[in-house]
């Protein structure tokens, strides 16, 4: 009996021993089509062993890449791209991702509102950057709610974050409370909420009336009709050929 520690070891072991051994069995077939055949119908079972990498971008050459590297980079074909994968291939590294850093403080609000403010600094002054300004401090103060519920968030509070995030470059002062920033919007708001209103009053009114009107409907009338027959005197028998002879 032959154990498996007794076997050469898999390169991959994912694509199990069937698959290595035929890579390299693949090696030492003579005849350059022939080999460039038997190693595309490989890759193309080992693509059947993993479907659900079917649509991913460039899979099958990452299998290119895994059948060179399982025959130790001594397999003659001609790979899709022409590339011919070598040993340096594999001590290559991704590139870095550089981690997005935060500011150290306000993170309350969130680097998106830090975002906005760098943007509002570079903005020309005039009447669309204080009205973007405005809009900033309405939503920092509606994100210093969301993390304290229980205390009442002041203009004051708002104003001084803002401009200490800005290093002073941008104020508040000159566009009053935060809370009239956006008068149209409210406005907007009571007017849904009457309309609303307004409309389910009528649909209660107009099903109180459909009530009324089917509670004070009147009984069924059945007329009843006896069947009339007809009976005929004269002839309800059988025809008689004997009475028809000719005289």
């Amino acid at each position: 009996m032959e154990y498996n520690s007794q076997k050469d070891e898999l390169i991959i072991p994912e694509y199990g021993r069937n698959v290595q051994n035929m890579i390299l069995y693949a090696k030492t077939i003579e005849d350059d089509r022939a080999r460039q055949q038997v190693v595309e119908e490989i890759i193309d079972m080992m693509m059947m062993m993993h479907p659900q990498n079917r649509n991913l971008e460039d899979y099958r050459i990452k299998l290119w890449r895994h059948v060179f590297k399982i025959a130790s980079y001594d397999l003659k074909v001609s790979p899709p791209l022409g590339i011919t994968p070598s040993p340096a291939d594999d001590n290559k590294k991704p590139d870095k991702v550089n981690y997005p850093s935060a500011e150290p403080g306000f993170r309350h609000y969130g680097n998106n509102v830090q975002r906005l403010i760098r943007r509002a600094i570079e903005m020309d002054p005039g009447p669309k950057r204080n009205g973007f300004v405005a809009t900033i401090a309405s939503y920092m103060k509606l994100a210093y709610r969301t993390w304290n519920k229980e205390h009442f968030v002041s203009d004051d509070v708002i104003k001084t974050d803002l401009e200490i995030i800005s290093n002073g470059q941008l104020s508040l002062d000159e566009l009053g409370s935060i809370e009239n920033l956006t008068p149209a919007n409210q406005s907007n708001m009571n007017n849904n909420n009457n309309r609303r209103r307004s409309n389910n009053q009528g649909g209660n009114n107009n099903r109180q009336q459909r009530n009324n009107s089917g509670s004070s409907g009147g009984g069924r009338s059945s007329y009843g009709g006896g069947r009339q027959q007809s009976n005929n005197n004269g002839g309800g028998g059988k025809f008689n050929p004997r009475n028809n002879k000719r005289k």
